[in-house]
């Protein structure tokens, strides 16, 4: 089982930042973007070993939940502070941290009869104030870690349910298609994140597809900064234009797909286009995305058919494939989506139904 460095910041914003004058943005990026480098290392690792949490022998159907706190230091898990069904802390991003995994766990346990991220019960682990002003949050392999953001452009990465269903689905992502963490690959991997962290906040919400924003990491951004979220998969490229991040480089068509070897091929770059796919279907069908395209994006990858290196292409047929079980509706609405940003499909040629 392999994994790499799956943080809900891309490294093209911490790059920026870490090029600012103000050493009160610069040195959290730069602090940020060295841990990561050193994480990277560590997740492989643990990937290979694979997650060590010991499994109940008999798994139930509830979160088994233990955050913990690093204290602002780097050693993993940190102090225990609170467990499954205890008390309210004191902390509120333990608190925070609790519900968002309790919420994941509740979505793909009740929309998608998933028991867990592996699908077997396996506890949820977090650890929170990880480092001084740590711009990001990631999943390794085994466990959520959070930081605190630095205050200025980024504030704590508890608060966005979104990005712990994002995270959280890269578990899910890892222990089914497995997806190759570079290029287009990389880029749906992200994807699916996208896809299913906003899904997370639209079922907890009890959204339609017309009520949901679509936005990924709302919460994250502090006052001033001019944006609105990371990433939009309503509007790739629209989601912030500040004078410290820069402007969403994100596309939503092939028309732009960006080549780049940075970001391990843009993979969060590229993940807009597919983004935008999903967006389309999903309203195009109306009602709760989880039980329309949702669903279908779900079950391409944990179908086994999704190859580790997969492109936009291949992912794109396997969808309309998969819409077919659901009826000719569903699957016009996936053809006219990914047709829509220039992704093709074995079908486009075909005429959909009326």
């Amino acid at each position: 089982m392999a994994t790499a460095h799956c943080a809900i910041v891309p490294p093209h914003l911490l790059n920026r930042l870490a090029r600012a004058e103000d050493p009160s943005l610069n040195e959290p990026a730069r602090r940020t973007l060295a841990l990561d480098a050193a994480q990277r290392v560590q997740r492989r690792l643990t990937a290979e070993i694979g997650p060590t949490a010991a499994l109940p022998k008999r798994a139930p159907d509830h979160p088994l939940r233990t955050i913990c706190d690093v204290e602002h230091r780097r050693e993993l898990p940190g102090r225990r502070i609170r467990g499954e069904g205890e008390a309210d802390a004191p902390d509120t991003s333990v608190n925070h941290a609790y519900d968002g995994l309790g919420a994941t766990f509740d979505f793909y346990l009740r929309t998608l009869s998933r028991l867990s991220i592996d699908g077997a019960g396996l506890p949820l682990n977090a650890s929170v104030h990880f480092q001084e002003d740590y711009d990001n949050a990631f999943w390794d392999g085994e466990q959520m870690v959070f930081g605190d953001g630095d205050g200025h452009i980024f504030g704590d990465f508890t608060q966005s349910p979104d990005v712990i269903g994002h995270e959280l689905t890269h578990g899910v992502t890892q222990y089914t298609a497995n997806l190759t963490y570079m290029g287009q690959s990389g880029a749906l991997n992200e994807h699916l994140s996208d896809v299913f962290g906003s899904l997370v906040e639209q079922y907890t919400k009890g959204e339609t597809t017309e009520e949901a924003n679509w936005l990924i990491g709302e919460e994250l951004l502090r006052p001033g900064v001019q944006g609105v979220a990371l990433r939009s998969m309503k509007a790739p490229g629209t989601a912030y234009d500040d004078d410290e991040l820069g402007k969403d480089p994100q596309p939503a068509h092939m028309d732009d797909f960006v080549r780049t070897f940075a970001d391990n091929g843009g993979v969060h770059i590229n993940s807009g286009i597919p983004n935008h796919a999903l967006y389309l279907a999903a309203t195009q069908l109306g009602g709760h995305a989880w039980d329309g395209a949702g669903r279908i994006w779900y079950d391409v990858l944990t179908s086994g058919e999704l190859a580790r290196d997969a492109d936009f292409t291949s992912f794109a047929r396997l969808t309309a494939d998969a819409a077919d079980a659901y009826g000719p509706r569903e699957h016009d609405a996936v053809l006219l989506a990914w047709n829509a940003v220039g992704v093709p499909t074995h079908e486009l040629s075909r005429t959909v139904s009326h």
